[in-house]
């Protein structure tokens, strides 16, 4: 990470990140009990679960649709492959995997929260998505896999609201064949200063009122946006992969630094 982006976060958000202890963690910048952390997010979901695509189009302008296309191209995925799209929300992933693994294959659309999956499943059912496709809930530290199950792990836009994100590194580690390659699509650290400003006047300034506009919840897109600066940094996440046991690591940097796709194989 350069030395731009470590002097680029706020103090205010310096001071919550060291004061978490064993039995705390983050909602957005606040501090939480352990314990609490999965309901609060699933109450942002819950709201939001409906507005999600919509959503997801105007805050990044449908900018996301291509750094989705690239996590697939970077996959490798392959017909016949066995694919896990983890925290897959609203499907986007997995429609795409369905069409690539084949007939022979299989994809695994699992999230945590209930609503999201009902309208990932939905949408995809009526795009006539249905032979290859399982729905599971699951919690991504928890994963409820047996060891070795799958090719590829994708999580997108989700491991930065998991409680405790090494737990569900290691989980994911142990569900992944030997070979297989996880793929971590994430909001992340702006690579350059006045990028870093910017994207940060939009996300607190007009990214919760444009929520509050079109999904009727402000509140949720400030936690969406506090979320994203308490996650990982990109060096940092790296290494979180690697203690888990992942081996050549790397990430790239899209939308300069505003996302970042990580890649870890299981050896």
């Amino acid at each position: 990470m350069s030395s731009v982006e470590k002097n680029s976060t706020p103090a205010s958000e310096q001071n919550t990140a060291n004061s978490t202890t064993d039995n705390t963690t983050h909602f957005g910048f606040q501090t939480i009990e352990k314990e609490e952390k999965v309901s609060k997010v699933a109450g942002v979901f819950h709201s939001v679960a409906k507005q999600y695509d919509v959503m997801n189009d105007l805050m990044s302008f449908g900018i996301h649709r291509l750094w989705k296309r690239f996590t697939i191209d970077a996959s490798g995925v392959r017909p016949g492959n066995k694919v896990l799209d983890l925290a897959g929300g609203t499907g986007d992933l997995t429609a795409k995997f369905s069409q690539l693994v084949g007939k022979e294959g299989q994809v695994v659309l699992a999230d945590i929260n209930s609503s999201m999956l009902n309208v990932g499943r939905d949408k995809l059912r009526d795009r006539g998505l249905v032979q290859n496709i399982e729905y599971v809930q699951a919690n991504a530290e928890y994963l409820p896999f047996e060891e070795n199950t799958f090719d590829i792990v994708t999580i997108a836009f989700g491991l930065r609201n998991v409680t405790d994100k090494d737990k569900a590194l290691r989980s994911i580690f142990s569900v992944l064949k030997p070979g297989g390659r996880l793929l971590v699509l994430e909001f992340s650290k702006p690579e350059h200063e006045v990028l870093n400003k910017a994207y940060d006047f939009y996300s607190f300034n007009i990214l919760p009122k444009m929520g509050e506009l079109v999904a009727k919840d402000g509140e949720s897109y400030q936690y969406l946006a506090e979320s994203i600066r308490m996650h990982p940094d990109q060096d940092t996440l790296k290494n979180m992969m690697e203690n888990a046991g992942f081996e050549q690591t790397s990430y790239k940097n899209l939308t300069g630094g505003i996302v970042a796709l990580h890649k870890g194989y299981k050896f």
